[in-house]
């Protein structure tokens, strides 16, 4: 059990060399610059904010806010509010995030290793520009023109008080900053990796998700493998555990070939449980079989590349070729 907790999913050094050519991931510290506004002088600071930020304002007022980017007036109420409310938490909450993110080395240097491999492997995919921001608990991470940004008042720790009146329970495991990371390079996967199948099974969407987990295993070598699914540690050690159970119930249930959207949701999305096999068991256990078929075909057929991986959309195949039998 240790060592599928410490290893999980994955040969995370059997497809890229330790020797590659470094790439280097530009963060932009726009929290700062919005926590350095002042309420005296808010119109002023805001219009600084369109001027130096011309691209990712625009995205952050429209995107994470909802308002309209040629109404500065209603922003500038709004975002005075922002700055002052303790009722909602946002004050505590702005100084606590300027706290905890005023050394992001460890989010520099991950950023840093997981687009340096993928660079590896994608030389002609861009390396996009990283955003931090204060979302006013909006946002986690988004994207949009090749533009990442990154709320980090969503990355204070699952124990943070004021996420109660904001998420549930089972949604806060990764809003931790050490989930920055894995968060930003997942995003990038899913807007640059289209699913392709002319299917759309529950074998076909567990395929996909775990061919994309797997790649992203690669590009994180010293996450563990249940922060790179984004579970606990004792989520994914039940998971093992009760692996062969899990199996059998798809199995049962001839689960693997519905395309029911019900199906669909209570295996792939986010959620306190799967239903579909257990309320014991944690969400998302559509992604973790994928993902283990997925490792199992490619330790299996140890000839196919990353890049064959992801170009074979036959899932019928990638399972038969996986003799995965737990």
């Amino acid at each position: 059990m240790l060592a599928g907790l410490l290893c999980g999913c994955g040969n995370k050094y059997q497809y890229i060399p330790k020797d590659i050519e470094a790439v280097e991931v530009d963060i932009v510290r726009f929290d700062s610059a919005q926590l350095a506004v002042r309420t005296d002088s808010i119109k002023q600071d805001i219009e600084r904010l369109y001027t130096d930020y011309e691209e990712f304002m625009p995205m952050f007022v429209e995107g994470v806010l909802g308002l309209p980017s040629e109404d500065t007036a209603y922003l500038c109420k709004l975002y005075a509010d922002f700055l002052t409310d303790t009722v909602m938490g946002f004050a505590q909450t702005n100084a606590l995030a300027k706290e905890r993110f005023a050394n992001i080395d460890s989010i520099q240097d991950g950023l840093n290793t997981a687009f340096s491999r993928l660079h590896y492997l994608y030389p002609d995919w861009a390396i996009p520009t990283v955003y931090l921001f204060v979302s006013g608990f909006n946002s986690t991470v988004i994207y949009y023109e090749g533009l990442l940004g990154v709320g980090v008042d969503m990355y204070l720790g699952g124990d943070y008080p004021y996420y109660n009146n904001v998420v549930y329970d089972y949604q806060k495991n990764t809003m931790q900053k050490e989930f920055v990371v894995r968060d930003v390079v997942s995003m990038y996967l899913a807007y640059n990796i289209s699913y392709n199948s002319k299917y759309n099974r529950l074998l076909e969407q567990m395929i996909f998700r775990g061919k994309q987990l797997f790649l992203l295993s690669q590009l994180l070598p010293d996450a563990p493998a249940w922060q790179v699914i984004g579970y606990t540690a004792e989520q994914w050690a039940w998971c093992e555990h009760y692996e062969r159970a899990i199996w059998s119930r798809i199995m049962e249930k001839r689960d693997l070939f519905k395309t029911e959207s019900s199906v669909l949701s209570s295996y792939m999305n986010e959620g306190p449980f799967t239903a579909e096999v257990t309320q014991d068991s944690p969400g998302r256990l559509g992604l973790w079989v994928g993902w283990r078929i997925v490792d199992s075909y490619m330790r299996n057929n140890k000839d196919v590349t990353l890049h064959e991986l992801l170009n074979e959309h036959d899932a019928q195949k990638i399972l038969e070729q996986s003799y995965y039998k737990p």
